[in-house]
């Protein structure tokens, strides 16, 4: 069983229920367990600023999945939601990005962790210190110490 943190945004199609529902979905996963998730944030958008703002959360699941069965189950939950990729960075009915499997680093095609730009962005880091405050990265840096370096524009919006 490995411990995996996953990253949840959306802002499309009434973003905040995207989330609470994509939550939902996660719960019933085949051989996973839905721990913890952090509260819902509204945040500004990365890249494109011609965008809606966002609604954030970070969850917590215990799985059997090895990571790219995991992947392709998340990706096949964005696509449920609808998901159409049209640009980088860009809008986005729900999208579920994995920052942290345990404390593993892979470095494949398809597949980054700990999520490339998990370190710098407070859509990240503040739901995940409400889940686990004590969390280190594989490279050794404390959560805590990321947290002082951050500019926090969250928004907290529902527990």
């Amino acid at each position: 069983m490995a411990l995996v943190y996953i990253g949840l945004g959306a802002n499309l199609d009434q973003p905040q229920q995207q989330l609470e529902q994509a939550l939902y979905e996660l719960a019933q996963l085949p051989h996973a367990e839905l721990i913890a998730h952090s509260s819902l944030y509204h945040s500004k958008p990365v890249g494109p600023q011609d965008q809606p703002d966002y609604i954030n959360a970070v969850a917590l699941l215990e799985t059997q999945l090895e990571p790219l069965a995991l992947l392709d189950a998340l990706q096949q939950l964005e696509q449920d939601h609808g998901r159409i990729r049209k640009r980088h960075w860009g809008e986005r009915t729900l999208d579920l990005d994995i920052i942290l499997i345990d404390n593993e680093v892979i470095n494949s095609e398809r597949l980054q962790v700990p999520h490339p730009h998990a370190q710098q962005r407070s859509f990240v880091l503040i739901p995940l210190s409400e889940i686990n405050p004590e969390l280190t990265f594989p490279d050794g840096v404390a959560l805590e110490q990321l947290l002082t370096e951050l500019d926090n524009d969250l928004i907290r919006i529902r527990d």
